[in-house]
């Protein structure tokens, strides 16, 4: 399972994150960092990605257009990318199961 990281989050995660989450990648990385959500979602979706955002639009579109793809939101202010990390890093089983299961398509995590 791979994860592409929104424009919120810092390209930094998606190297550091490998380990666990291999083929990762943030928005810039791809040459989405000047698009819009939309298309950032078209993207995920076509390529299989679970998009991680502190932007609640992205759940917003997991409701209205269903899953995949799967959304992980990071319910946290301003933070350093090591907090982060350590977040994704400690619920990588939920949010592995979620895409396993396929049974939800939003995980928000604080």
């Amino acid at each position: 399972m791979k994860l592409l990281l929104d424009q919120n989050l810092s390209p930094k995660l998606a190297a550091q994150l490998e380990d666990i989450f291999p083929d990762s990648t943030h928005v810039s990385l791809v040459g989405l960092d000047k698009e819009d959500d939309p298309s950032i979602w078209d993207y995920a979706e076509q390529h299989d990605f679970t998009t991680v955002s502190k932007d609640t639009d992205f759940t917003d579109y997991s409701a209205a257009f269903g899953f995949p793809p799967y959304v992980v939101l990071i319910q946290m202010g301003n933070c350093a990318t090591s907090i982060v990390e350590t977040l994704l890093r400690s619920n990588e089983a939920s949010i592995q199961e979620m895409n396993a299961t396929r049974s939800n398509g939003v995980i928000a995590l604080y």
